[in-house]
């Protein structure tokens, strides 16, 4: 592989540059110096990768589930040594001012890459007895083929291993195009992928530049080698790749935005509850699709879990990436759009119990804000800030209601002593994923995380959704066609 700070394409089973020559920068969140330097790839570029990926994809779904899982061990074992991790280390500190409690969590891609080819279990059909008398049906799972997938900055290395070797175990071949504010970090997975003896051509990998991104996307999309489009990042770009789909019929697997609540009834544990918010509001400075958005708690426990969140976000360092528990947001201008919500909900009547509303750069420490309502801005559009909204609800059925006022649908988590409670109000929460007594940031590999429709997105990754059921009927010897044709 190139230098740690420089990027290459990598088509076929070989890294090189774009065919054009021409490459972008990737500047710091933090300090705002350049720190990688990426090959930004041409339509040209885009079509190899596609026509490698078709080539590769009939022996690749012949080598049959377990020697793709074997291979795919082989990948773990690359990312389970100290070398690889140190690696991802450097590049997310570098390209996304990641701090250590999100590292850590990144660093474990080998158990990552193992979970995933659990799904080698469900790679099965079936056969039963056909109507024809005398037949038999066989059901397969096959592959779709080529599958153009986009990942995200903010959870790089776990959404680039889902990204990737999901559809792959499956038999399918990957384009994958990384955010142009991470191709570093997701170049670390290729090059796992390239040292495991990964197939040349099963997964290619296609950075380019902002600017180019959304002609080349258009052209990605509609390149009839394309069966399946995966997209991570935000609802907003979510509906116009689904609109450049539908123009082809063409099925997409969408992970989008999240405005994720939290009901916190009169009996929870308030301790607890209160460093599970903390964590899901603020880790990665708020800046993923599972964050804690908006705190719903009942009337009689409000003061109490206030005062607790007060006592534990003091604790919460701010600033270098490399020595606190939070740091910068991705760009300056998220920042300002960030501070710019926060500052609304209080002209708005909202009160700021946590935090000042400044920024230094892209850097904004945690806030807490409460009687955030509908209508504000706050309310309704994913943040992507280190903040917790706090609302106070005067009945359960009250919380539940607030709870679904939203177009997003990913996750959320309900906090109650009461299990029975628990059921019955999870049952009416409308999200993927409820978490009782836990944060809200949560995704369990054997069901995977999914949106229902709307802000959130739909589909999972799993082998529903990246491979086919196709239908072998066997019809019997001699068949007859009574009226039709005499019996032989």
């Amino acid at each position: 592989m190139p230098p740690s700070d420089t990027v290459q394409l990598y088509i076929d089973g070989k890294w090189r540059p774009s065919r054009t020559g021409g490459t972008f920068e990737v500047r710091s969140t933090f300090s705002g110096d350049v720190v990688t330097t990426s090959a930004s790839a041409s339509l040209e570029d885009c079509i190899e990768a596609i026509e490698s990926a078709h080539r590769a994809q009939p022996a690749w779904e012949a080598l049959g589930p377990i020697g793709r899982q074997e291979l795919f061990f082989k990948v773990a074992a690359v990312m389970e040594t100290e070398e690889w991790k140190e690696s991802v280390r450097q590049a997310m500190i570098a390209e996304t001012s990641s701090t250590p409690p999100w590292l850590a969590y990144h660093v474990r891609g080998g158990p990552m890459v193992r979970s995933w080819t659990a799904l080698v279990a469900d790679l099965k059909g079936e056969t039963f007895p056909s109507a024809v008398p005398g037949g038999n049906v066989i059901v397969q799972r096959r592959a779709h083929g080529v599958v153009y997938s986009v990942i995200p900055w903010n959870g790089p290395i776990s959404l680039a291993i889902r990204g990737t070797v999901v559809p792959a175990i499956c038999g399918n071949t990957v384009v994958m195009r990384p955010s142009e504010f991470s191709p570093r970090i997701l170049a670390t997975c290729i090059e796992a992928f390239h040292k495991a003896g990964i197939p040349p051509g099963v997964i290619n990998f296609i950075p380019m530049s902002q600017q180019d991104t959304p002609k080349l996307t258009t052209d990605i999309i509609a390149h009839p080698l394309v069966r399946t489009i995966t997209f991570t990042g935000s609802d907003r770009v979510g509906r116009i790749i689904a609109s450049e789909a539908g123009k082809y019929l063409k099925p997409c697997i969408f992970e989008l935005g999240g405005k994720a609540p939290s009901i916190v009834l009169d009996d929870a544990d308030i301790e607890q509850c209160a460093r599970g918010l903390l964590y899901g509001g603020i880790i990665n400075s708020g800046q993923v699709c599972m964050s804690t958005e908006r705190v719903i708690v009942q009337e009689g426990v409000a003061q109490a879990l206030l005062a607790a969140i007060k006592t534990h976000v003091a604790s919460i360092t701010t600033g270098d990436p490399k020595q606190s528990a939070i740091s910068s947001l991705f760009t300056e201008a998220s920042a300002k759009n960030f501070i710019g919500l926060l500052q609304e909900a209080k002209d708005a009547g909202a009160e700021v119990i946590v935090g000042d509303l400044e920024r230094d750069g892209a850097l904004v420490r945690p806030h807490i804000l409460v009687g955030v309502k509908k209508g504000m801005r706050l309310w309704k559009q994913e943040s992507f800030g280190p903040v917790l909204s706090v609302a106070v609800a005067d009945s359960v059925e009250h919380a539940i209601e607030l709870a679904n006022d939203t177009e997003y649908s990913l996750t959320s988590s309900l906090w109650t002593r009461d299990i029975y409670r628990a059921m019955d109000v999870a049952a009416r929460m409308r999200a993927g994923s409820v978490n009782i007594n836990g944060t809200t940031i949560n995704s369990e590999p054997l069901v995977g995380l999914a949106g229902l429709g709307g802000g959130s997105g739909y589909g999972r990754f799993d082998v529903e959704h990246f491979t086919d059921k196709r239908v072998l009927t066997l019809h019997p010897p001699s068949r007859e066609y009574p009226g039709f044709l005499p019996p032989l």
